[in-house]
């Protein structure tokens, strides 16, 4: 088989399973709302039943659900009938997963998921199923076709199954007017919680170089070595008043001035870039490209607090 051909049944595959995502979106009606309203409402949590497949893709289902604000728990179907329905509580809403809705294990546990629980909404491809029968609310899954070549193993049902989950999750955000903030509550480690959440303060370098107006040009180049960031904050009583960095310092070199007159704030920039300590780390990383500089002054109530560098940011994600 050549390339060509491999990109054909590619295509295909594709072609199949986006045909089945266009029917399932004609299909969204009042059941689907009335599964958001009642997952909503419930006191307790979600619980996502499912079994092969399907509890694939419950495991996604809830892993995204948790990460958007609904609390969920996945139950394997085969686990539930051995002893792991104690997980489901009276206030408890099920979602349960199943193609078929006929196979043995769903068949003889969903009496009891109806049972256990506040509410049983049934995902389902066969609205006369077991599964159906006892669900308060159904939301339809079948699909016309397979994207398998056999037309056998679950390629377009478990697509079905997964877009109507998100589906679920984005409803229930939208609802609950989940922002990004809230996102980042959930993923304090990534560097996605990092940009959202973090602030200045936590990278702060240990050093903080500074000198006075009127320090001596030994004074800041002592300053300026002692520190890894190339730069010192020229100061009054903890007020900024200027930056010098090693560029500065080479600058006034070649000009070959008597360098035993000149003070800090003969060569200093005036009124450097700052950012305030209680600012989001991404600010200071914006602030930083836009001017194309490798250090920020990080200030309290605008008095000196210390520096911001951009390589440190980059190595935390801060982008």
């Amino acid at each position: 088989m050549d390339r060509t051909n491999i990109i054909s049944i590619a295509k295909t595959t594709l072609e199949i399973e986006i045909s089945e995502l266009e029917k399932l979106k004609n299909r969204i009606d009042d059941q689907f709302a009335q599964a958001v309203e009642i997952i909503n409402s419930a006191k307790g949590k979600l619980i996502v039943v499912g079994i092969g497949k399907s509890a694939h893709v419950g495991n996604k289902i809830v892993a995204t659900l948790n990460s958007t604000g609904t609390p969920s728990q996945f139950l394997h179907a085969s686990e539930a009938i051995h002893g792991d329905l104690g997980v489901i509580q009276k206030q408890d809403v099920v979602l349960c997963i199943s193609n078929s809705g006929n196979s043995p294990e769903i068949a003889n546990l969903v009496p009891y998921l109806k049972d256990y629980s506040s509410a049983l909404i049934g995902m389902t491809g066969n609205k006369k199923s077991k599964l159906a029968e006892f669900s308060e609310v159904i939301l339809d899954t079948h699909v016309d076709v397979e994207a398998c070549p056999n037309k056998l193993a679950p390629t377009s049902s478990t697509t079905i199954q997964m877009a109507l989950g998100d589906a679920l999750a984005v409803a229930l955000m939208e609802l609950n007017d989940f922002k990004a903030n809230d996102f980042a509550k959930f993923h304090p480690g990534g560097s996605l919680g990092k940009n959202l959440t973090s602030k200045v303060e936590q990278f702060l370098s240990s050093q903080k170089p500074q000198v006075a107006e009127d320090s001596s040009i030994r004074d800041v180049i002592i300053s300026i070595s002692a520190s890894s960031h190339g730069i010192t904050v020229v100061t009054n009583s903890d007020q900024i008043i200027g930056v010098i960095t090693d560029g500065d310092l080479r600058r006034m070199l070649m000009k070959g001035e008597d360098i035993s007159k000149v003070l800090a704030k003969d060569i200093m920039s005036a009124h450097p870039r700052t950012i305030e300590k209680d600012a989001l780390a991404k600010e200071a990383m914006k602030t930083l490209k836009e001017n194309n500089i490798g250090q920020l002054i990080v200030t309290e109530n605008g008095k000196y607090f210390g520096i911001i560098d951009l390589h440190k940011l980059l190595d935390e994600g801060i982008n």
